[in-house]
């Protein structure tokens, strides 16, 4: 089984595995940052807690800076997620189709609905954001006033990150099509994507 994988991988171009693994490796560090956000969220709600309960001192702050690094957070992890196929599939038939009828089924998705859908929403996403920044737009249900262009930003680099990610993925179905063996199956052991300071794996 391995020899098989080997022999199959072997036969992906350098020019292939190196746009792969950049994107996959840039997805996974974006995504990993954007995990750290977890560490302030926790800090605001328990500065919450604490001054609401304890001190009687409720905050105007805490909950708005939550909810919005939740967002920030949610949309750039999701192209890693993305990478290592953890969104929700509903699935009654494709568990059980071959490996090039995976990638046949995926490459359509990506080519017939995910890239234009993700143009669409590239095109408005910029225009919400320009908006927004021009005018240093507020969130009109916080009462101190708080931006919300920087998640309207987050929205459209999250879109850019899922589009590149998209790209690595279709590269993934075409050679999991002609190949006919599921390569890249288990992403969360390929560590070397997680890594794109290394020259090698950059584009050129």
């Amino acid at each position: 089984m391995a020899d098989t994988y080997d022999q199959a991988m072997a036969t992906v171009p350098p020019v292939a595995l190196k746009f792969i693994n950049f994107f996959d490796g840039l997805s996974g560090i974006v995504g990993k940052a954007a995990s750290w956000l977890c560490v302030p969220m926790i800090a605001f709600l328990i500065c919450e807690v604490v001054l609401r309960y304890v001190l009687n001192s409720p905050t105007v702050w805490a909950n708005d800076l939550t909810v919005l690094f939740y967002g920030i957070m949610y949309m750039l992890a999701s192209p890693y997620c993305l990478r290592d196929g953890g969104h929700v599939r509903t699935d009654f038939f494709y568990h059980s189709w071959s490996v090039r009828t995976k990638a046949i089924s995926d490459l359509a998705h990506y080519i017939l609905l995910f890239y234009p859908a993700h143009m669409v929403f590239l095109y408005v996403s910029w225009r919400y954001f320009a908006i927004s920044f021009d005018k240093l737009e507020s969130s009109p249900e916080s009462s101190w006033g708080m931006w919300i262009w920087p998640a309207k930003l987050a929205i459209v680099i999250y879109i850019i990150l899922t589009m590149t990610q998209g790209f690595s993925e279709v590269l993934k179905c075409w050679y999991r099509f002609k190949t006919k063996v599921d390569l890249w199956h288990d992403q969360s052991e390929v560590d070397v994507r997680d890594s794109v300071s290394n020259d090698s794996t950059a584009p050129k």
